[in-house]
């Protein structure tokens, strides 16, 4: 009975590394068309072409915090996929029966925004994963982040942090509040629901999980906190 149930588990097992070899092969295969159309050079120089392109120099210190907070705590430590959260996700995934989490760092998303289309499927994940081990190659982590805020979007139309800074607060980026720093670190995971001008209420509520993830993170403590939420109401 032993051997039967060790002979079953080991043809799974084939069975796994077979499927799983084949969605790298597709994803390596779509990584490598993806190059093929355009290189990362170019890809890079139209980002930075945009008119309203802004340098990591010009955004406060408390919207980058919020940022990493929210989007990839472990960002200026990992060469461009983080392990703890992709096992995190993948944990969260198999309890949901469904692709919920993806585990993305901000190097893999900025893949995505640069090749990819924002479709939750293994083989572009694993394509993703490619292009972020050559994206983390050649720029540095200050580069990535400031490409990233350069190509994701905010909601109503805006692409860059500026552009969103602008039109939702009518600022230059430095001179977002604390207040407001934190409530646009939180747009870009779903700007149809958390933009201010979509609902209040939401993009407060999304607000209040970017601040307790900063908490969290050591960049604020909870009086600090409360205090930014509670300063423009």
């Amino acid at each position: 009975m032993l051997k039967k149930i060790l002979k079953i588990l080991l043809i799974l097992i084939l069975i796994a590394l077979s499927i799983s070899l084949i969605f790298i092969g597709n994803g390596y295969n779509m990584y490598k068309e993806a190059k093929e159309s355009i290189s990362l050079e170019d890809r890079v120089a139209m980002i930075e072409a945009k008119e309203n392109y802004t340098y990591i120099s010009e955004l406060p210190e408390m919207y980058i915090n919020a940022v990493i907070s929210v989007e990839d705590r472990r960002f200026y430590k990992h060469n461009g996929i983080d392990v703890i959260a992709i096992g995190r996700a993948a944990i969260n995934d198999i309890k949901a029966l469904s692709f919920v989490e993806g585990g993305s760092t901000i190097t893999q998303q900025l893949a995505k925004n640069m090749y990819f289309t924002q479709e939750k499927k293994i083989t572009r994940k694993i394509a993703e994963v490619f292009m972020a081990f050559d994206i983390e190659e050649k720029y540095d982590k200050d580069k990535i982040l400031e490409l990233y805020l350069n190509s994701s979007y905010f909601g109503d139309g805006y692409y860059t942090v500026k552009e969103a800074s602008r039109g939702y607060f009518g600022k230059e980026p430095m001179e977002m509040t604390d207040y407001e720093c934190i409530m646009l670190a939180g747009i870009p995971n779903a700007p149809s629901r958390y933009a201010p001008t979509v609902n209040m209420d939401l993009a407060k509520q999304r607000q209040r999980q970017v601040a307790e993830k900063m908490i969290k993170n050591g960049y604020l403590t909870e009086e600090e906190a409360e205090r930014i939420l509670n300063s423009e109401e």
